[in-house]
């Protein structure tokens, strides 16, 4: 009797503990093209930071479309069905899906290129309505993207433009290239890729252009940069990638907003909602943080001399 009257108070003490922490759990959802495209370590780190983890208060509804972007419109639809009380929006494919998907639930964009320009939000300053979140500047950079290309490899003057015809955060940056390539005196061709099985081929379509070097565009070539990596030392091609990440496997060169500290913005957006701000009254916030990766390594293995005036700003060398 008396170990189970022991079990029956201890049953007692621990279930009003046990109903609290249900009802304080709180749910965030996060809808991304692919699993390759957001930061999580990053995310998570820096809501835990501010009182939001997994393992206490929060659970994370997460929802890839596995580089298909067809896919996102109905896992949007799935992940509202759900009811989080904040949607993490993963680039301009993943906020269009999410905005699409629902009107009241508050979004956070996350490194979208151009939240004004794809109709996201009217302005930076005052989004308005349930979106809010962080820009990566995609359409401002790819000029100065194709400027460091240049500075790297100086006598280059055909550049083949790998991007993605399927994501709209390429307009812009095509448009952004296009201006400033004259002032280079740049010949660019664009090459589209729409899948892995395409860019082999599209690659030997690059060299027999004659083109001296190639860019990818920021957004959905994140799935196929590391491939990239590979195909370009056999093609003898100098490429500039968008994500550090993908220069640690083998790039050459990367330059672009840090992506974990826009992934740490986005989370600090999440948390004050949650604690109960509301997405119109925050502004969409910009990059304040830009890297430049360089891998010597394969500089070498490609024939490249890095300009030691490249080597100085850069903020990581891959040896």
């Amino acid at each position: 009797m008396k170990r189970r009257q022991f079990l029956a108070a201890a049953l007692m003490t621990l279930g009003p503990v046990a109903l609290g922490d249900e009802i304080n759990l709180r749910r965030v959802g996060v809808l991304t093209p692919s699993d390759q495209q957001w930061e999580a370590g990053a995310f998570r780190g820096a809501l835990r930071k501010r009182g939001y983890s997994e393992d206490h208060n929060l659970t994370l509804d997460i929802r890839s479309a596995g580089g298909n972007l067809n896919l996102l419109p109905e896992l949007a639809r799935q992940l509202v069905a759900s009811g989080p009380e904040v949607i993490v929006a993963v680039n301009t494919p993943g906020a269009r899906a999410a905005i699409e998907a629902t009107k009241t639930i508050p979004i956070v964009m996350a490194v979208v290129g151009d939240p004004v320009g794809s109709g996201f939000v009217p302005n930076l300053a005052h989004p308005g309505g349930n979106v809010t979140g962080v820009s990566n500047l995609s359409a401002e950079l790819a000029g100065k993207r194709l400027s460091i290309l240049k500075e790297l490899k100086p006598a280059i003057q055909r550049v083949a433009v790998l991007y993605n015809p399927s994501d709209p955060v390429t307009t812009p940056q095509i448009a952004d290239m296009k201006n400033a390539a004259p002032e280079m005196r740049l010949d660019i061709e664009m090459f589209p890729v729409r899948g892995p099985a395409e860019l082999d081929a599209v690659l030997e379509a690059a060299v027999k252009w004659h083109g001296d070097a190639a860019l990818w565009l920021a957004g959905q070539a994140a799935t196929l940069e590391k491939r990239t990596a590979e195909l370009a030392l056999d093609h003898k091609l100098p490429v500039m990638y968008a994500l550090k990440r993908d220069v640690r496997a083998g790039g050459l060169i990367s330059y672009f907003a840090e992506y974990a500290e826009l992934f740490g913005r986005v989370a600090v957006y999440v948390a004050k909602i949650l604690n109960g701000a509301k997405p119109a009254d925050l502004p969409v916030e910009l990059p304040t943080k830009f890297e430049l990766v360089i891998n010597l390594k394969t500089a070498k293995a490609l024939g490249l001399s890095v300009p030691q005036l490249l080597l100085v700003q850069a903020d990581e060398v891959v040896e």
